[in-house]
């Protein structure tokens, strides 16, 4: 069992059972989850999350769920900070706190020393102007200030060559200095024991089919035709099968393409995250009946 105040992850592919497995080793270890997820932070976003419901909230306290409106931006930076707040309440209280979530990038964004460069429209702008069209003189004032930077991207990408230089004009940084940690597995909370739920890709792409389906059945249309109503941000406008049968809804495609849509940006994002993890060292891929022991539950 972990050490009081400890920090423990359950991570994978969405559809894989992350939230059953984490309610059942929360009780026994008497956790708290704090929600790694981009979109579960939204209220009135209930169904097409796949959310914990009022009952698994109940048994178990949540965190980063329900906290945002789908009228505001959840950003990497703000969602770092709000996660960190919320495992500092829980180990403070000498609970183990326990991250589930599919997010890679918001996952190493809460565990690991990320930074994450600001930015700023104007000077964007102004960098791009001056290299309109020329991605090749991008690249080289990009290569004689920061030639790490320049080295590990593509010289015809003239977008990835002006956000470096915007970020050294509005710091003084060179971008590669911002990427260091990215290079490195060390997390900023000792001990952590990071879990991955392995599901067959044949068993996983059913499963999401079938959840997309039971989405539908379930409300997702009603629930998106209250969002249509709002002027939603544009993270809460990207979520996966939010964004289809929105479509839908403004008479932009029909509702069976949208589905389809859905299932198939679905299965793509789930391959997605397990590439994502699989570059983790510190995952441990175990099957879910595997999963609480190898998380401190006694067998």
């Amino acid at each position: 069992m972990p050490e009081r105040g400890a920090v423990v992850a359950l991570v994978g592919p969405t559809g894989a059972g992350k939230s059953g497995i984490a309610l059942q080793v929360a009780e026994a270890l008497d956790a708290e989850i704090v929600a790694v997820d981009a979109f579960t932070v939204y209220r009135g976003m209930d169904v097409g999350t796949a959310k914990p419901d009022a009952a698994a909230r109940a048994r178990v306290r949540h965190h980063l769920v329900d906290v945002l409106e789908p009228t505001e931006s959840c950003t990497v930076e703000w969602f770092q900070a709000a996660a960190r707040a919320a495992v500092a309440d829980v180990t403070g209280r000498g609970r183990t706190a326990l991250l589930v979530g599919g997010s890679g990038l918001y996952f190493r964004a809460v565990v690991d020393p990320l930074e994450f460069p600001p930015t700023d429209a104007s000077v964007r702008a102004r960098v791009a102007g001056r290299y309109a069209g020329d991605p090749a003189a991008a690249h080289a004032a990009l290569a004689a200030a920061d030639p790490a930077a320049a080295g590990a991207m593509d010289p015809a990408n003239l977008r990835r060559a002006v956000r470096a230089l915007e970020v050294l004009e509005l710091t003084g940084r060179r971008f590669s200095d911002w990427r260091r940690a990215w290079d490195r597995w060390q997390s900023i909370y000792p001990q952590l024991r990071v879990v991955g739920v392995a599901v067959e890709p044949d068993e996983l792409a059913r499963r999401l089919d079938a959840r997309v389906d039971a989405m539908v059945a379930g409300g997702l249309v009603e629930e998106c035709r209250a969002l249509a109503r709002l002027p939603l941000s544009p993270t809460a406008r990207q979520a996966i099968g939010y964004a289809e049968v929105l479509a839908a809804v403004h008479g932009l495609t029909t509702l069976p393409e949208a589905v389809a849509r859905s299932k198939a940006r679905t299965r793509r994002y789930a391959a997605r995250q397990r590439r994502w993890f699989a570059r983790d060292p510190r995952v441990r891929w175990l099957p879910p009946a595997a999963i609480p022991e190898a998380l401190g539950v006694a067998a």
